[in-house]
Formats: structure tokens, C-alpha cells, sequence
């Protein structure tokens, strides 16, 4: 008897005990399940949940120095498609002060797969070579050199994690792309053009880079570069405005404007490297910005443009009126 009302209590007891892990069980499965259901899985996210992670991941790019460049660059290389596929990781796509950067040969290879490129430590150049161009950047320069062309950087040549990153832009001018943004899928659309910027030595006019170099070797030869191409911005700015010639030898021309012109002595100078490169970036479109739209530049302290026009700065030796 007291086998037996010990055998049913044991009984009971075991099936007490199972019917509280089956309730533990249902509950720890009820809780998984509305943990899964607040963060959907990566298999599972939707288009608007990944543009978002593009959004996000490309606003993160600044603040993430500390990352080496293969990681800043998964982070968002989705945020970038070339003719509708994504960007490999080797372009390296940040943003700076409001500019898209890239790698200078990384995005080479993606526009040109048979691109190649060199690197010298010394003078902390990079140079790509396709079969159809040569393209230069030097760190710490406001410019690169492509197929002959001097394109400004105001933002210069830099470096970030070993590699030469350089504006988007220039890149795609470089090699005859086109950039677009693309708002609702928050990439960068760059599209593959010609491969190549139209050469130096058919693009620049050789008697306007003749007048040009030389008369910014004379009024500013020995100031910087953007003191160089203030100059030269003055002197195309008359030349595209309707009150001035159109052309650069028309605009020293003029009387009592430049005297080292009238005189004869401005076709015999000699400009140096960098009156040159300021007369081709100026050519080429570049602005500096605190002297845009100057039609007037002298040194004096009291001469006719400082009594007569409005003063927008000074560069170097000079005072730019408008």
C-alpha cells in the first residue's frame, strides 16, 4: 500500500515536471520569435532598408579614419554603380568638405580594365597608363596632368591609408566619363564614355597659350600658382566678356592696358614651367575662387582700378578689382 502511494506521488511529480518544461519551452520560443521579428535578417531586407544602409554607410565615411581602406571601401562601395554594376572595392570611394574622392588607380582599373599604375615614393607621384593615356597626380598638387591636360584641384592631390585619391569628377574628365546621382537609389551613376580626355596638343590654342603664359610670366612669374592663375583668369575673363576682344593677343592689345605688350618686349620673354601650367589650367576652365569674375589686377596703391572698381581680393604681389 505505501509502495504504491509512494509510486503514484513520484508519478505525479514526474509529470509536474514536464508540464513546467513545456510551458519554459513555449516561452523562450515566444520571446525569439518577437526579438526576430523587431530586426528582420540580411536575407530579408527590403530595397528601401538597403538604400538606407547606402545613405548611412556613405555619411559614416568621414568619420571612419581609423578604418583601414579596404573596410571604408566595402562600407560603401554599393553606393557607386559603373555602367549598372557596383564599383569594385579598390575605388575607395570617401567624401571630403562636400567632395567624392576616390582612388586615382583603383578607379582607373574600373574605368579601363587594362589600366596600369606605377608608384614614386620619392616625389609621391602615381601615374596610370591605359592604351590610350597617360594620367599623373602628385601629392600635395592642385592639379593632375591627363593626356596632356592640367586639371585644377583646388582640394589638391591627396593621400588616405597609401593610396592618391583624387575628386570623382576629375577622374571621370579624365577618362571621358559621366557622373551622375542617381536620388533614389543614393548611388553615384558613372557611365564609361571614349576613355580618354581630349589631348593637350589639340585642345590648347597655340597662339592664345603663347600670349597667355607670357603675360603671366611677366605681371606675376614669381608669385604661387594661384597668384599665376588669377592673372590668367583676369585676362580670359576680358576675353569671354563682350565689352573686351575676344581673344587673348586682342585683349594685351588694347591700349594702355598692358605695356609689355605695346612695347614688344612680351613676345620675346621666355615664360617658365609654371606660367605655363597657369596659362593651361586657365585655358581648361580653372577658377581661383576669391578673384572670380576680376576684370582688373594691379600693385600700386593708388592707381585707376583701385580709385574706379570694386576690390575682391588680394593674391600674392596683386589686388583684384571687378
Amino acid at each position: 500500500m505505501i509502495r504504491k502511494l509512494v509510486s503514484s506521488l513520484l508519478c505525479a511529480f514526474a509529470l509536474l515536471l514536464l508540464m513546467g518544461a513545456g510551458t519554459a519551452s513555449e516561452q523562450t520560443t515566444s520571446i525569439l520569435a518577437e526579438e526576430e521579428s523587431g530586426a528582420p535578417s540580411g536575407a530579408a531586407l527590403t530595397t528601401e532598408t538597403q538604400a538606407d544602409l547606402v545613405e548611412q554607410s556613405a555619411k559614416a565615411v568621414p568619420a571612419a579614419a581609423s578604418e583601414s581602406p579596404i573596410e571604408v571601401a566595402e562600407s560603401v562601395e554599393r553606393g557607386m554603380r559603373i555602367d549598372g554594376e557596383y564599383a569594385p572595392t579598390d575605388v575607395a570611394m570617401t567624401r571630403s568638405g562636400g567632395t567624392t574622392y576616390v582612388a586615382l588607380a583603383g578607379m582607373a582599373k574600373a574605368l579601363d580594365p587594362a589600366a596600369t599604375a606605377a608608384w614614386d615614393g620619392g616625389s609621391g607621384t602615381v601615374t596610370v597608363t591605359t592604351p590610350k593615356m597617360t594620367v599623373t597626380a602628385k601629392n600635395g598638387q592642385s592639379y593632375l596632368v591627363a593626356n596632356g591636360r592640367y586639371l585644377y584641384l583646388p582640394g589638391k592631390v591627396q593621400m588616405n591609408q597609401g593610396r592618391v585619391i583624387v575628386p570623382l569628377w576629375a577622374v571621370a574628365q579624365a577618362f571621358d566619363a559621366k557622373v551622375s546621382w542617381d536620388a533614389t537609389a543614393n548611388q553615384v551613376i558613372v557611365t564609361r564614355g571614349s576613355g580618354a580626355i581630349q589631348s593637350g596638343a589639340s585642345y590648347y590654342n597655340s597662339d592664345t597659350l603663347f600670349w597667355l603664359s607670357r603675360i603671366i610670366y611677366a605681371e606675376s612669374g614669381n608669385q604661387s600658382l594661384k597668384g599665376q592663375m588669377a592673372v590668367g583668369n583676369v585676362v580670359m575673363n576680358r576675353v569671354a566678356s563682350p565689352v573686351y576682344p575676344n581673344t587673348v593677343k586682342g585683349v594685351l592689345a588694347q591700349k594702355n592696358q598692358f605695356p609689355t605688350y605695346g612695347s614688344g618686349s612680351l613676345a620675346k620673354r621666355t615664360p617658365n614651367e609654371g606660367s605655363i601650367i597657369a596659362a593651361k589650367l586657365a585655358m581648361d576652365g580653372a577658377v581661383v575662387e576669391e578673384a572670380a569674375g576680376a576684370l582688373y589686377f594691379d600693385s600700386a596703391s593708388n592707381s585707376w582700378a583701385s580709385r574706379n572698381k570694386t576690390h575682391i581680393t588680394p593674391i600674392g604681389g596683386h589686388k583684384f578689382y571687378g
